[in-house]
């Protein structure tokens, strides 16, 4: 899959394409269904097709930065990639891109640089400045102009309501990390490096591996989780919080893999939160603390025993 950060790298390519556009943070079950209805009109049609996406969500800029990203960039783009995408486009956003009119981007970016003869999007997509373009607005302009195709693909429906990237973000900040995986048709994923830490956890038995996570959104609380170094995936116990009972500022991303002992310093990781076990609290000793780790790894190995995840 080719990945263009600049519309004029895009514009270079000489095939007509099918253009799906969108933010796709989290590349949940909805966004799924748009990448599979992409390749399929771009194959049937004999088209490139390519993802247009935006860097950094355009929330980030116009919200003053407060919504939370699902994903990394590279996360998402390995997600895209899965579904056989040719291509996707991540222009940047900004405040000047955010002015420019409906009808401009239509214009400039599908039709004179992309030669899109298919869009496909999402029922609620908007766009152009203020927002003010919708799919209605994109219906009317490719019929009128003759240009392309408009395919607008409806939601997914979950659990009585229909699968967002802002459901997903609000389940994962509760720590309701098994519906938001649900609805993402995976578990959440942290990924970082791993750091020097300070001992505390092999003090008290537990030796964990401390992350320095590329993730926004870290939903404090014990889980059961997977992790993966290298091309390995290990059982694991993950804790993320300020661990109050040894009084020590700063949040903390650390995970103790069952069974497998080592030293992982500057590895790149993986972390699937699968199931929350408790939430984070003080201890009245690290010795009491311990205690309740060993029944978080009691419950977590059950967990795995069961489903021989």
């Amino acid at each position: 899959m080719k990945v263009f950060t600049r519309l004029e790298e895009a514009a270079s390519f000489p095939r007509a394409r099918a253009v799906a556009v969108g933010n796709f943070d989290g590349v949940h079950l909805g966004h799924q269904k748009i990448l599979r209805c992409l390749v399929r009109q771009a194959r049937r049609r004999r088209l490139f097709s390519l993802l247009l996406t935006f860097s950094p969500h355009p929330e980030k800029i116009l919200g003053k930065g407060r919504m939370l990203m699902i994903q990394t960039l590279d996360q998402r783009l390995r997600e895209v990639e899965k579904f056989g995408v040719d291509a996707v486009l991540v222009m940047p956003f900004g405040l000047r891109f955010s002015t420019l009119p409906p009808g401009r981007f239509l214009e400039s970016v599908l039709v004179s640089a992309l030669r899109a003869r298919a869009v496909l999007v999402g029922q609620n997509f908007h766009f152009g400045r203020k927002r003010a373009g919708s799919v209605a607005t994109l219906r009317e302009f490719g019929q009128k102009a003759k240009a392309f195709e408009v395919c607008i693909v409806p939601p997914v429906n979950r659990d009585g309501g229909p699968v967002s990237s802002s459901r997903i973000r609000s389940l994962l900040r509760e720590g309701n990390v098994e519906k938001a995986g649900v609805l993402l048709g995976r578990p959440y994923e942290i990924v970082g490096t791993v750091i020097p830490g300070h001992s505390l956890g092999r003090r008290i038995g537990f030796p964990t591996a401390n992350i320095k996570a590329e993730n926004e959104i870290l939903p404090p609380g014990i889980y059961i989780s997977r992790a993966r170094l290298g091309r390995n995936w290990h059982p694991a116990v993950t804790y993320l919080g300020q661990r109050p009972t040894f009084g020590r500022g700063g949040f903390q991303v650390e995970t103790y893999l069952l069974g497998h002992q080592g030293s992982f310093y500057g590895s790149q990781i993986a972390v699937q939160l699968l199931r929350r076990l408790r939430s984070d609290r003080k201890f009245e000793s690290p010795a009491a603390l311990a205690r309740q780790i060993r029944l978080d790894v009691r419950r977590a190995e059950k967990h795995f025993a069961e489903r021989k995840e």
